[in-house]
């Protein structure tokens, strides 16, 4: 029986611990062995530039009513100073982007956390929400986007994905799902369905298996080499009415828009 902790500080500690326990530290060989990394030579000319009028179009889509990252900013206030701050944010952007250079308050979080189901003194019935930078939310949109058509133009995401695709939803996953198995009871056959289910799937993604993925698909040297910076040297503290626990590193897990391509 594990000991039973009451103080804000020893639970967010505990909670953390937890929530990194189940991070891995680099893929298997036999993963690594199966990607291929494209031969092409990029040139400058096909960097994709960062312009103010897109870095507009997401300081404009903040939800005022989310919460300060863990550097107390709010995204009001960058939403309400978007015409001010448009331009001097896309000369960083696009430094970050040539350069590779990605500041460190961009890596890390702030995690404050939810409860699913069960018994509350179980850490791992807890669900994780990480407060990053939003700034670095706002680059990080400016890159799904550029990825997102490069992947588009390469047909590398089957139609079978719903998750996290543009048109698409659970909703519209189920209703292929039954289409497809009405279909096949119409016509006389067997059907079989398993339902599998991968504990903390995403926080345990191989960062070496991302990158592999990326390269493979003919991604430009400078976003993911963004991408790799960005993964590097990644933390997080848990926050538990005011308290916070001390660092630990994210050794693996991949970012929501990075979800497609794993």
């Amino acid at each position: 029986m594990g000991a039973m902790v009451t103080e804000d500080a020893e639970m967010a500690e505990l909670l953390n611990a937890f929530l990194a326990s189940v991070f891995t530290a680099q893929a298997s060989p036999q993963v690594s062995q199966t990607v291929e990394v494209t031969d092409k030579v990029w040139m400058m000319e096909d960097f994709s530039l960062v312009e103010a009028v897109q870095v507009k179009e997401q300081l404009s889509k903040l939800d005022i009513w989310k919460s300060m990252d863990h550097g107390g900013m709010h995204p009001r206030v960058l939403r309400d100073l978007t015409e001010v701050i448009a331009g001097p944010l896309s000369i960083i952007f696009e430094r970050s982007w040539r350069t590779g250079e990605v500041p460190k308050d961009w890596r890390k979080a702030n995690v404050t956390s939810v409860f699913k189901k069960g018994k509350k003194e179980d850490s791992g019935n807890y669900r994780p929400f990480r407060l990053t930078s939003i700034p670095g939310k706002v680059m990080e949109q400016l890159l799904l986007g550029v990825i997102s058509k490069h992947m588009e133009e390469k047909k590398a995401i089957r139609s079978s994905q719903h998750r996290l695709t543009n048109g698409k939803s659970c909703l519209t996953n189920l209703i292929a799902f039954y289409n497809d198995m009405t279909g096949w009871i119409d016509e006389g056959r067997s059907v079989d369905v398993v339902y599998l289910d991968f504990s903390k799937a995403v926080d345990t993604i191989s960062y070496s298996i991302f990158i592999g993925r990326l390269r493979k698909h003919g991604l430009d040297e400078w976003t993911v080499g963004w991408i790799e910076n960005w993964l590097k040297d990644r933390a997080q503290k848990v926050m538990i009415s005011g308290t916070e626990s001390s660092w630990r590193s994210i050794t693996s897990g991949v970012p929501q828009w990075g979800q497609h391509w794993v």
